[in-house]
């Protein structure tokens, strides 16, 4: 089929293009598409070399599907257009809390996919909440989850190139005793822990924990508890989460290692030694949701403890919006 990606030359529009040939998505025809500051660049595809294109002047109705990877003031101008005449898979927030659209993570919600015919267009969801509820939806069958208190590691990437460049100028200076400015955080970065993503909200949470808050209770069940703090730390790539379970039955830590095991998109680390997790690093460019440290919460009845690492790049935006467009083919959505 013939595809666009909006955004072709950013971080997660790169992404997008490399998990499409990995995955030997079935392109017919791809269209490489930016603003104008950036068509007319050149970009290998598929063993070919494309042009970018420019968003104001391309006719959606050339292909089947539509990615979106360029932030929410693209997507709240141009998706409603795209959808016009084609399906828009948007990586954006802009989208997630629009009740008449659906906010998908395969492996979790799939079945919620036809509702994108009310608007054509599907969310992707927030960068760290797919790897939770990932992680989160073969235990919430098994215990039925509770309550959740999530304290996210999140890479500078996630700020896009101007974060990745930031960090890595600010380590180079602080290693040659020179001044830090701070341009894309509200902090130095380097060699420091920033407890603030995105802005703060009158109830004293920022709006990256809404996030979490609100889209967890989409994609997986509106009755979970969920609380969480964000934090930047100065990774280049993967998000990490510490998170705590509540659940309704008492957990079999044995059975929760081999569900999740066997679970789609998960891998299971978990050896009490040292190195016998997964970090960051060892998490950068796999297309899995790792899970590390499980056991019990001996303070807290029904309740564990986990670490979870994924690529933020990956299977925190692009991975997950070539699964949804691959479920889409799975169920033939697309041509209706």
């Amino acid at each position: 089929m013939n595809i666009a990606i909006v955004g072709a030359t950013g971080n997660v529009g790169r992404k997008l293009i490399e998990v499409l040939e990995k995955k030997n998505f079935s392109v017919t025809e791809a269209f490489l598409v930016a603003s104008s500051k950036s068509s007319g660049k050149k970009i290998n595809f598929l063993g070919k070399e494309h042009t970018v294109e420019d968003l104001e002047k391309f006719d959606f109705s050339k292909v089947k599907i539509a990615f979106f990877a360029a932030g929410s003031a693209v997507a709240e101008k141009w998706a409603p257009i795209a959808a016009n005449k084609t399906i828009v898979i948007d990586n954006s927030k802009f989208f997630r809390k629009d009740s008449d659209i659906p906010l998908i993570v395969p492996e979790v919600n799939s079945k919620e996919l036809s509702k994108f015919k009310n608007k054509n267009i599907i969310a992707n969801a927030n960068c760290s909440v797919i790897p939770i509820v990932v992680a989160l939806k073969p235990l919430h069958d098994l215990y039925n989850v509770k309550r959740i208190v999530a304290s996210t590691y999140q890479s500078v990437s996630g700020v896009g190139k101007a974060g990745m460049d930031e960090l890595l100028s600010q380590t180079k200076e602080i290693l040659e005793n020179k001044n830090v400015q701070s341009k894309n955080f509200t902090k130095q970065i380097a060699f420091n822990a920033i407890p603030h993503i995105d802005s703060f909200l009158e109830n004293g949470s920022t709006k990256e924990e809404q996030k979490n808050h609100d889209e967890i209770k989409k994609i997986l069940d509106k009755k979970i508890n969920v609380t969480s703090t964000c934090v930047r730390i100065p990774v280049l790539v993967s998000h990490s989460i510490s998170i705590n379970i509540e659940f309704h039955k008492k957990p079999k830590i044995e059975e929760i290692k081999k569900v999740l095991s066997s679970s789609p998109g998960c891998i299971v680390v978990d050896e009490h030694k040292d190195g016998g997790y997964i970090t960051p690093v060892e998490a950068e460019n796999k297309f899995e949701t790792f899970i590390s440290r499980i056991r019990h919460d001996s303070s807290q009845e029904n309740s564990i403890n986990m670490w979870i690492v994924s690529d933020n790049l990956l299977k925190g935006a692009a991975l997950n919006a070539v699964e949804i467009a691959e479920t889409l083919i799975e169920n033939n959505f697309y041509g209706k």
